[in-house]
Protein backbone atom coordinates (compact mmCIF):
# COMPACT_ATOMS: atom_id res chain seq x y z
CA UNK A 1 0.00 0.00 0.00
CA UNK A 2 1.00 3.70 -0.48
CA UNK A 3 1.80 5.92 2.43
CA UNK A 4 -1.72 7.44 1.42
CA UNK A 5 -3.69 4.70 1.60
CA UNK A 6 -1.88 3.83 4.72
CA UNK A 7 -2.93 6.89 6.23
CA UNK A 8 -6.53 6.52 5.16
CA UNK A 9 -6.74 2.90 7.11
CA UNK A 10 -4.85 4.43 9.74
CA UNK A 11 -7.05 7.61 10.39
CA UNK A 12 -10.08 5.57 10.51
CA UNK A 13 -8.78 2.97 12.89
CA UNK A 14 -7.51 6.22 15.46
CA UNK A 15 -11.65 7.29 14.41
CA UNK A 16 -13.00 4.36 15.41
CA UNK A 17 -10.88 4.00 18.87
CA UNK A 18 -11.56 7.43 19.84
CA UNK A 19 -14.95 6.96 19.44
CA UNK A 20 -14.89 3.52 21.34
CA UNK A 21 -12.69 5.35 24.28
CA UNK A 22 -15.00 8.52 24.81
CA UNK A 23 -13.94 12.46 25.08
CA UNK A 24 -12.72 11.52 28.23
CA UNK A 25 -10.47 8.54 27.68
CA UNK A 26 -7.10 8.87 29.23
CA UNK A 27 -3.80 9.57 26.69
CA UNK A 28 -0.29 9.01 27.08
CA UNK A 29 0.44 13.02 26.32
CA UNK A 30 0.52 14.39 30.00
CA UNK A 31 -3.00 16.44 30.91
CA UNK A 32 -4.77 15.97 27.71
CA UNK A 33 -7.80 13.68 27.46
CA UNK A 34 -9.22 11.99 23.60
CA UNK A 35 -10.85 15.23 23.22
CA UNK A 36 -7.70 17.38 23.67
CA UNK A 37 -5.93 14.91 21.70
CA UNK A 38 -8.95 15.41 18.88
CA UNK A 39 -8.44 19.02 18.86
CA UNK A 40 -4.55 19.22 18.76
CA UNK A 41 -5.25 17.08 15.55
CA UNK A 42 -7.57 19.19 14.09
CA UNK A 43 -6.08 22.18 14.72
CA UNK A 44 -2.41 20.90 13.32
CA UNK A 45 -3.89 19.93 9.93
CA UNK A 46 -6.40 23.07 9.37
CA UNK A 47 -4.50 26.03 11.43
CA UNK A 48 -1.03 26.98 10.03
CA UNK A 49 -0.66 29.65 12.69
CA UNK A 50 -0.55 27.05 15.26
CA UNK A 51 2.18 25.39 14.23
CA UNK A 52 4.95 27.40 15.69
CA UNK A 53 3.09 26.48 18.98
CA UNK A 54 3.25 22.64 17.99
CA UNK A 55 6.99 22.83 17.04
CA UNK A 56 8.55 25.81 19.24
CA UNK A 57 6.26 25.32 22.55
CA UNK A 58 7.23 28.58 24.77
CA UNK A 59 5.06 31.91 24.40
CA UNK A 60 3.51 30.36 20.90
CA UNK A 61 2.03 27.63 22.78
CA UNK A 62 -0.73 29.75 24.26
CA UNK A 63 -2.22 30.96 20.66
CA UNK A 64 -1.85 26.98 19.92
CA UNK A 65 -3.68 26.17 23.32
CA UNK A 66 -6.65 28.46 22.39
CA UNK A 67 -7.19 27.24 19.07
CA UNK A 68 -7.14 23.92 20.57
CA UNK A 69 -9.96 24.82 23.31
CA UNK A 70 -11.93 26.70 20.53
CA UNK A 71 -11.97 23.54 18.47
CA UNK A 72 -12.82 21.43 21.33
CA UNK A 73 -15.68 23.49 22.01
CA UNK A 74 -17.08 22.09 19.13
CA UNK A 75 -17.36 18.47 20.99
CA UNK A 76 -15.79 15.40 20.51
CA UNK A 77 -18.09 14.42 18.16
CA UNK A 78 -17.83 16.93 15.74
CA UNK A 79 -14.02 16.77 15.58
CA UNK A 80 -13.79 12.82 14.78
CA UNK A 81 -16.27 14.28 12.32
CA UNK A 82 -13.57 16.26 11.03
CA UNK A 83 -10.85 13.61 11.35
CA UNK A 84 -12.55 10.75 9.88
CA UNK A 85 -12.65 13.32 6.73
CA UNK A 86 -9.47 13.09 6.42
CA UNK A 87 -6.68 15.50 6.44
CA UNK A 88 -6.29 18.35 3.72
CA UNK A 89 -4.22 17.42 0.36
CA UNK A 90 -0.77 18.89 1.94
CA UNK A 91 -1.33 15.92 4.92
CA UNK A 92 -1.97 12.81 2.57
CA UNK A 93 0.39 13.56 -0.93
CA UNK A 94 3.78 13.18 -0.83
CA UNK A 95 6.08 13.19 1.77
CA UNK A 96 3.03 14.81 3.90
CA UNK A 97 1.45 11.05 3.79
CA UNK A 98 4.39 9.59 5.63
CA UNK A 99 4.97 12.12 8.54
CA UNK A 100 1.05 12.72 8.69
CA UNK A 101 1.20 8.22 9.14
CA UNK A 102 3.61 8.83 11.46
CA UNK A 103 1.95 11.27 13.68
CA UNK A 104 -1.60 9.75 13.66
CA UNK A 105 -0.55 6.11 14.64
CA UNK A 106 1.84 7.34 17.38
CA UNK A 107 -1.36 9.66 18.74
CA UNK A 108 -3.53 6.14 18.06
CA UNK A 109 -0.99 4.35 20.50
CA UNK A 110 -1.84 7.44 23.02
CA UNK A 111 -4.54 6.38 23.33
CA UNK A 112 -5.04 2.58 22.75
CA UNK A 113 -1.52 2.41 25.41
CA UNK A 114 -3.78 4.51 27.98
CA UNK A 115 -6.23 2.37 28.19
CA UNK A 116 -4.16 -0.61 28.77
CA UNK A 117 -4.26 -2.02 25.48
CA UNK A 118 -1.27 -4.30 24.37
CA UNK A 119 0.76 -3.48 21.13
CA UNK A 120 -0.83 -4.09 17.57
CA UNK A 121 0.01 -6.45 15.08
CA UNK A 122 2.70 -5.65 12.87
CA UNK A 123 2.19 -4.64 9.37
CA UNK A 124 5.42 -4.09 7.14
CA UNK A 125 4.35 -1.24 5.18
CA UNK A 126 3.81 0.64 8.47
CA UNK A 127 7.04 -0.74 9.52
CA UNK A 128 8.86 0.60 6.94
CA UNK A 129 7.18 4.25 7.05
CA UNK A 130 7.96 4.30 10.85
CA UNK A 131 11.62 2.90 10.56
CA UNK A 132 12.03 5.68 8.27
CA UNK A 133 10.93 8.54 9.92
CA UNK A 134 13.44 7.50 12.90
CA UNK A 135 16.58 9.08 10.51
CA UNK A 136 15.44 12.76 11.45
CA UNK A 137 13.18 12.28 14.22
CA UNK A 138 15.67 10.24 16.05
CA UNK A 139 18.63 12.29 15.71
CA UNK A 140 16.27 15.32 16.64
CA UNK A 141 15.04 13.79 19.52
CA UNK A 142 18.54 12.68 20.82
CA UNK A 143 20.17 16.10 20.38
CA UNK A 144 20.43 16.78 24.30
CA UNK A 145 22.16 14.24 24.92
CA UNK A 146 25.91 14.82 25.36
CA UNK A 147 28.30 12.43 26.68
CA UNK A 148 26.60 8.53 25.38
CA UNK A 149 25.97 7.45 21.89
CA UNK A 150 22.58 6.01 20.68
CA UNK A 151 22.06 3.82 18.18
CA UNK A 152 18.21 2.28 17.41
CA UNK A 153 17.93 -1.34 15.68
CA UNK A 154 14.97 -3.13 14.57
CA UNK A 155 14.61 -6.41 12.30
CA UNK A 156 18.28 -6.42 12.09
CA UNK A 157 18.95 -2.75 10.62
CA UNK A 158 20.65 -0.39 12.89
CA UNK A 159 20.77 3.28 12.82
CA UNK A 160 23.26 5.48 14.47
CA UNK A 161 21.61 8.51 16.26
CA UNK A 162 24.92 9.65 17.79
CA UNK A 163 28.40 8.87 17.64
CA UNK A 164 29.68 8.75 21.38
CA UNK A 165 31.27 6.15 23.74
CA UNK A 166 29.58 4.77 25.87
CA UNK A 167 26.84 3.63 23.48
CA UNK A 168 23.46 2.43 24.27
CA UNK A 169 21.42 0.29 21.61
CA UNK A 170 17.70 1.05 21.72
CA UNK A 171 15.93 -2.26 20.23
CA UNK A 172 12.49 -3.53 19.06
CA UNK A 173 9.80 -3.13 16.69
CA UNK A 174 10.10 -0.04 14.55
CA UNK A 175 6.67 1.34 15.97
CA UNK A 176 8.19 0.77 19.36
CA UNK A 177 11.60 2.57 18.51
CA UNK A 178 9.48 5.42 17.68
CA UNK A 179 7.25 5.69 20.34
CA UNK A 180 10.14 5.64 22.89
CA UNK A 181 12.34 8.22 20.33
CA UNK A 182 8.93 10.57 20.89
CA UNK A 183 9.23 10.29 24.56
CA UNK A 184 6.23 7.44 25.32
CA UNK A 185 9.56 5.97 27.42
CA UNK A 186 7.75 4.01 29.68
CA UNK A 187 5.19 3.04 26.96
CA UNK A 188 7.36 1.54 24.09
CA UNK A 189 8.26 -2.45 24.24
CA UNK A 190 11.89 -2.04 23.83
CA UNK A 191 14.78 -3.42 24.51
CA UNK A 192 17.88 -1.10 25.99
CA UNK A 193 21.64 -2.17 25.79
CA UNK A 194 24.62 -1.10 27.13
CA UNK A 195 26.44 0.23 30.33
CA UNK A 196 24.39 0.81 33.30
CA UNK A 197 24.85 4.26 33.97
CA UNK A 198 24.81 5.53 29.97
CA UNK A 199 21.28 3.67 29.62
CA UNK A 200 20.01 5.69 32.96
CA UNK A 201 21.21 9.01 31.11
CA UNK A 202 19.07 7.83 28.03
CA UNK A 203 15.91 7.14 29.96
CA UNK A 204 16.03 10.35 32.20
CA UNK A 205 17.19 12.59 29.29
CA UNK A 206 13.92 14.87 27.50
CA UNK A 207 13.40 13.05 23.92
CA UNK A 208 10.58 14.55 21.54
CA UNK A 209 10.19 17.99 19.83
Amino acid sequence: MSATEILRVERAALCETLETVGPDGPTLCEGWLTIDLAAHLVVRETRPDALPGIVLGGPFARRTERLMARAAAEGFDALVTRLRAGPPLLFRIGPGAPANVVENWIHHEDVRRAAGSAPRPRDPAVDEILWRSTAWSGRLAVRRIRSVGVEIESDERRRVLRRAEPRVVVRGAPGEVALFLSGRKEAAVVELDGPHEAVALVLAARFGL
